[in-house]
């Protein structure tokens, strides 16, 4: 991509915690502190912030302004990312070419949020015209409806999203930052006997609300090396796509923008979904996990479930997803989730995944979804390859 020259060069997370009691800004200071001691910067030395909207801030307008003075940092970049679970590759993409331009020369893109403490945030006129009236009063109800469309074409995946949910457990049960709530081990049969929350969806199909943050350091390459970090990811593909087939009549509800977005990201890497070493991909359901399988060419479309059985996709298998825990079993952070697999691939780029290090990956690819379309799949959909 344009912005090759462009690495992420540190990362920091908070733990992800049900109802913390505390602000999105105090989940950010967090991370600015870890960042700090970890890396040695000073923040005079931040000259750009991209941080996501916090639904526990509500829709606050100045945001990013709010956060940047509550942080004591003086910019010369300042960005909002309102894309949802998008937002924080999204913001990764714009301050590679806020770098790129010269607008700042260290760019903190950061998420924080904490929703399980206070959710403020309201969608008024779009979910009271267009929504509400359909019945659909929460994410669970968009994606069973999803899920029931794969089903009826395809029969039900019950035992690869089982699959999916018990291995992210397992992932998850390593990694301390997880929500201590989910770290509790899962068998198949327990995911199966869940109830149900949204015909067909289980409980255990969905995620939790948490409170956490999570951040990435970005700028030049020798920028980095001026200041002595060495151990860089770099930037290798980004795409997104928004309102996938919007002029389409009678759209395919099985359809997301990640048919053009997966595609476009990993052309630009130079690589093919074979060729991807590891994956952090957005999981707020586990259909969505299922679809993006398909989606971005792991498999073809309807093959899903039988991929996903045939895969060994923990840490030390032959596709490693979501070695975090990913936010099924990790927690879902607000709008800071979009973060949660953006760390994770820097971490195991770096070798720092601890108990879950994934063996010698090369690279990794990192997808986020946002916003709940009516009559269609998700809004947005955004790819990012990173390289080591």
């Amino acid at each position: 991509m344009a912005s090759s020259d462009i690495v992420i060069s540190g990362h920091a997370e908070t733990p992800v915690v049900f109802a913390s009691g505390r602000s999105a800004y105090e989940l950010a200071a967090d991370v600015l502190d870890e960042l700090v001691r970890k890396y040695g910067i000073a923040p005079a030395e931040i000259d750009g912030l991209a941080v996501t909207a916090s639904l526990s801030e509500g829709s606050n307008p100045f945001h990013a302004a709010f956060m940047s003075d509550a942080l004591g940092l003086e910019l010369d970049w300042l960005a909002t990312g309102t894309t949802g679970g998008c937002a924080l590759l999204s913001a990764v993409a714009a301050a590679a070419s806020a770098l790129r331009d010269g607008h700042c020369k260290v760019a903190l893109v950061l998420g924080a949020d904490a929703p399980s403490t206070r959710f403020a945030a309201s969608f008024r006129g779009y979910h009271d015209e267009f929504v509400a009236p359909t019945g659909m009063a929460r994410p669970p109800g968009f994606f069973a409806l999803i899920q029931n469309a794969y089903e009826q074409r395809y029969g039900a995946p019950d035992a690869a999203l089982g699959k999916i949910v018990v291995t992210q457990r397992g992932h998850a049960l390593a990694n301390e930052r997880a929500c201590e709530k989910l770290r509790r081990p899962l068998a198949v049969d327990d995911y199966l006997q869940s109830r149900k929350v949204s015909d067909p969806m289980r409980l255990l199909d969905s995620v939790m609300f948490c409170d956490g943050a999570n951040g990435v350091l970005m700028m030049r390459a020798e920028t980095a090396s001026a200041m002595g970090l060495s151990r860089c990811v770099r930037l290798a593909g980004y795409a997104e796509r928004t309102n996938h087939a919007i002029r389409n009549p009678t759209p395919d509800l099985l359809e997301s923008g990640f048919i053009q977005a997966g595609a476009r990201a990993l052309r630009q890497a130079g690589l093919t979904a074979q060729q991807i070493d590891m994956l952090q991909l957005y999981d707020d359901f586990t259909i969505a996990v299922l679809l993006q399988l398909e989606q971005l060419g792991f498999c073809a479309r309807g093959e899903g479930a039988a991929f996903v059985e045939q895969t060994d996709l923990r840490f030390c298998g032959e596709l490693p997803l979501n070695t975090g825990g990913g936010q099924l079993s990790a927690g879902q952070p607000g709008l800071a989730a979009g973060g949660l697999g953006l760390v994770e691939a820097v971490r195991q780029l770096g070798g720092e995944g601890g108990a879950t290090q994934v063996e010698d990956p090369r690279n990794a690819l990192v997808t986020g979804i946002g916003g709940l379309a009516y009559g269609r799949a998700w809004m947005m959909s955004s790819a990012l390859v990173l390289e080591r």
